[in-house]
């Protein structure tokens, strides 16, 4: 098969690929691999911290160095992918992941892991957008590809729980170290098993140049808003040095986008936006994102610091939320089928308001099934039916040249939503903590963040009815095409 030939291959030998469902299972262990990853090591922070002598704003970047990378530079690997091949740059991506887990386990001083970390998250970067575009290359649009994002969706929620599960059995019981070695042979397999599962996928047609200028400026701009998110909450919104690198980041996104508009080879092509459907799942996707991560806050800052529970009890009490997840993905996809996106997405936002509404009772005295569990099943249903239907619209009608950017673009939207939520709701927490005094202050704070997760899912299911009004069943509204 040459070059063009495996870029653009029709439906029925996509449909005749023996390999296809196998690959898909290699595509969604890279997705469960980078949130596993993610997950488990928020539980080792702590201990990570005490035995290489971190201070805690030096541990805290444990996790926000990671988080920056991956963030940052989600554009540009998607849009690498596009020009060199998606599998190449997924194995490249997969090969160094496998490297710095064997690095980061093997870290002797605080300097060395935080290294290993951040590129950790240039490794995820690579890994995660590509990976979401060889699935869409793959399976034409329609119910073959509702299906594999729900496959895709329900994962990541398997993989989230996965990882605070598998976190806290492998801190007690192995060490630290053990959080990155976990993945190591994953990896390799991934390695190993790429070759023979997944075809070389690219446009032949795409412009074989990569804009460096709005490459530069597009990975800064992305790495800054990442970086505000993540230190806002600490410093405070109104504070000068957040306020100047807001005004720096306004800039660069202003001059990202001059710089694009004049560029044969844009790392954001205009066109992608002009699509009220590509442009509405990503922007609801920023949106589902934000409760998403937000509600995770609230609930472990109430578990395990009211509550008193262990890592794995904590584990434990949120598994019902990914079952949740898995059957709200299935369920979605097989709505798709009859339904257009836009009620499919108010369903699945409703839910998630319904579920953060239902939270809102937390307290130390009610029983979990009386007031936890039932809020978890519903907003697991939203949260892992939301995704399927939102990737589908934002992807839909891309071209084979910007697969790999568009999957990137979804991607980050997730990221920024996911820093958003926890950035906005750390901050209300904070805030209504220190409006009252005493132990009361405590509650009043989780109970203000579930509110803040409630009003984000209400306000989505607005914004899906206005941004999604023009989608159809089977005829979602396509990319226009580069002339």
């Amino acid at each position: 098969m040459t070059l063009a030939e495996s870029a653009r291959p029709d439906s029925a030998a996509r449909t005749a690929d023996p390999r296809r469902l196998a690959a898909l299972v290699l595509l969604c262990t890279a997705n469960f691999m980078v949130i596993l990853d993610a997950q488990s090591v928020i539980m080792g922070v702590p201990i990570i911290a005490a035995d290489l002598g971190l201070s805690p704003v030096e541990a805290q970047w444990i996790l926000s160095g990671n988080l920056l990378t991956f963030g940052g530079l989600l554009l540009l690997g998607g849009r690498a992918a596009d020009l060199l091949g998606r599998r190449k740059v997924f194995m490249i991506g997969t090969a160094l992941f496998l490297v710095v887990s064997v690095l980061s386990a093997l870290a002797t001083a605080g300097p060395l892991l935080l290294v290993a970390r951040a590129l950790h998250g240039v490794s995820a970067a690579l890994m995660a957008p590509t990976a979401l575009a060889i699935l869409t290359d793959m399976f034409p649009e329609g119910r073959e590809r509702n299906r594999a994002l729900a496959a895709w969706s329900g994962i990541a929620a398997v993989g989230a729980t996965t990882g605070l599960l598998l976190g806290g059995a492998l801190l007690d019981w192995f060490g630290w170290p053990s959080l990155f070695y976990v993945t190591v042979p994953v990896a390799l397999l991934m390695l190993v098993l790429s070759p023979v599962l997944l075809r070389e996928s690219r446009d032949a047609s795409a412009h074989r140049t990569l804009g460096v200028a709005g490459a530069v400026l597009s990975t800064a701009a992305l790495g800054l808003l990442v970086y505000l998110l993540v230190e806002a909450p600490g410093q405070g919104w109104t504070s000068f040095p957040i306020i100047g690198l807001t005004a720096v980041f306004v800039v660069l996104t202003a001059v990202t986008i001059a710089v694009d508009r004049r560029s044969a080879a844009p790392m954001l092509p205009a066109r992608l936006f002009r699509s009220p459907t590509v442009l509405g799942g990503n922007v609801l996707t920023v949106l589902i994102a934000i409760p998403g991560f937000g509600m995770s806050v609230v609930l472990s800052q109430y578990s395990l610091g009211v509550l008193g529970y262990t890592p794995i009890e904590f584990g434990l009490s949120q598994s019902v939320m990914p079952i949740g997840s898995v059957l709200g993905a299935y369920a979605a996809q097989k709505a798709l089928a009859r339904f257009s996106v836009r009620p499919v997405a108010v369903a699945a936002f409703v839910l998630i308001a319904l579920g953060s509404a239902l939270l809102i009772g937390l307290s130390p005295e009610g029983g979990y099934l009386t007031t936890v569990f039932p809020g978890l099943v519903l907003f697991g249903l939203g949260l892992g039916g939301g995704p399927v239907a939102l990737a589908a619209a934002a992807l839909t009608g891309v071209t084979p040249a910007d697969g790999g950017i568009a999957s990137g673009i979804n991607v980050a939207a997730f990221q920024i939503g996911g820093a958003l939520g926890v950035a906005v709701v750390s901050t209300i927490i904070a805030a209504s903590s220190a409006a009252v005094p005493g132990p009361a202050g405590a509650l009043a704070g989780f109970h203000t963040g579930m509110v803040a997760c409630a009003a984000f899912g209400v306000a989505a299911v607005v914004v899906a009815v206005v941004l999604l009004r023009r989608a159809r069943r089977g005829k979602l509204t396509a990319v226009p095409r580069p002339h």
